[in-house]
């Protein structure tokens, strides 16, 4: 069965193909600037050459139009029609406390979507249009919809409820609903074989990139994560600033005389990483940075480590241990310097990282240390191989 996965942004479109009878990629690619002037579809067959359309793409359906034309050209084409793609995944961010887990689209799903556009402003809208461009062009293919927010959706009230007037929660849904879950779940589930169990396990999960958040996890399930109502809460990242005093969007608003609106876009676009370093929201700029005595870039790195340091050790508390703790993600997959040095300030609790081990980039590792408490790991997350999966699961139970 082939199985095509979908992420829709509101002005570009990226796409994986799969054969799920060994779960492996046949191609994959990007269609760039939809809506805009020097649109382009950058596809990558695995058995061949890049392929680059430069083409109008006023709109998705013309995106997803491409994409297909793409699939089953004669060169870089990877299906001979569209009749071979079993059915289509589609990553969708909000799912609000709707969805707890994937499901097969429907009108009444895409309706729960709509209705969770408020909570998810940018992406929903672009999902939404995803789904919609491929009814139009690939009428009657099962489409499967997996959401960013269904994993945390096991979380205790006492987790997800904020302390503010609950009119806001029971009327508006304003909650904590976390993000990355189709990361987290993946990459927890994999920790759960390599230890081989899964009762009695407690698990952090860290996702660490541009965009980063951290999980809880007991006997597989996710009792507690970062990110909030929006991704902006918890981590400090690239561009976002994380948790901070919200009383700090009033003072700016006032002192500036902005819009809080305005207030709340600069603490997504122009603050973390790149406003304390001042030159780079990316790590790796960061790192070479420090390698050149830059103190910013120092200091952009000791903010980054401590505030993940901090949410392994609440973590740690709220799961009462750790079995095991897993780096995922751009700067967890990639960055030996920062993986030793968060294990490193964690030696309270008995945890212990191999140097030697740690000398690795993007590759499933195990980086426990002998004596170490808990294991030390490192799995390379694969969101679209879960969305894959999910699809192909869905799809042939019904």
């Amino acid at each position: 069965m082939k199985i095509l996965v979908i992420n829709s942004g509101s002005s570009s479109l990226k796409y994986q193909l799969f054969d799920m009878e060994k779960e492996y990629v046949i191609a994959k690619g990007l269609c760039e600037r939809i809506g805009m002037e020097g649109s382009l579809l950058r596809h990558r067959p695995a058995d061949g050459k890049p392929v680059v359309y430069e083409e109008a793409m006023p709109n998705h359906v013309s995106a997803i139009k491409l994409m297909f034309r793409a699939l089953t050209a004669s060169e870089g084409g990877v299906i001979k029609n569209m009749d071979e793609i079993g059915a289509v995944g589609h990553r969708v961010l909000h799912g609000g406390d709707k969805f707890s887990a994937s499901i097969l689209i429907d009108e009444a799903v895409k309706d729960a979507i709509r209705e969770n556009i408020p909570l998810g402003p940018l992406h929903n809208p672009a999902n939404l249009m995803g789904i919609e461009a491929c009814e139009n062009v690939v009428p009657g293919v099962p489409q499967v919809a997996v959401f960013d927010t269904a994993f945390h959706q096991t979380m205790p009230e006492k987790a997800y409820i904020y302390a503010i007037p609950q009119k806001y929660y029971t009327k508006y849904k304003i909650r904590r609903y976390g993000f990355h879950g189709t990361s987290h779940r993946y990459v927890s589930a994999r920790t759960l074989q390599l230890l081989g169990r899964t009762e009695n396990t407690r698990i952090i999960t860290c996702h660490l990139g541009n965009g980063s958040s951290i999980a809880a996890i007991k006997d597989g399930k996710c009792i507690d994560t970062t990110m909030g109502l929006t991704p902006l809460e918890g981590l400090m990242m690239g561009t976002r600033s994380g948790s901070i005093d919200p009383a700090i969007v009033w003072y700016i608003s006032e002192i500036e005389n902005i819009s809080a609106a305005e207030v709340v876009s600069m603490l997504n676009k122009k603050s973390g990483a790149l406003a304390v370093s001042g030159f780079s929201s990316d790590f790796r700029d960061i790192e070479d940075a420090i390698e050149n005595g830059d103190e910013r870039a120092r200091l952009t790195l000791d903010m980054f480590e401590y505030s993940i340091v901090k949410y392994i050790g609440a973590y740690a508390a709220a799961l009462g241990g750790v079995d095991a703790i897993t780096f995922t993600a751009g700067v967890g997959e990639n960055s030996p310097l920062s993986r030793e040095s968060i294990i490193n300030q964690l030696s309270f609790l008995g945890l212990k990282i191999d140097p030697e081990k740690n000398k690795v980039r993007g590759r499933e590792t195990d980086l426990t240390a002998e004596g170490s408490s808990a294991k030390i790991y490192l799995v390379p997350t694969n969101e679209e191989l879960m969305i894959a999966r999910d699809t192909k699961n869905i799809v042939c139970a019904n």
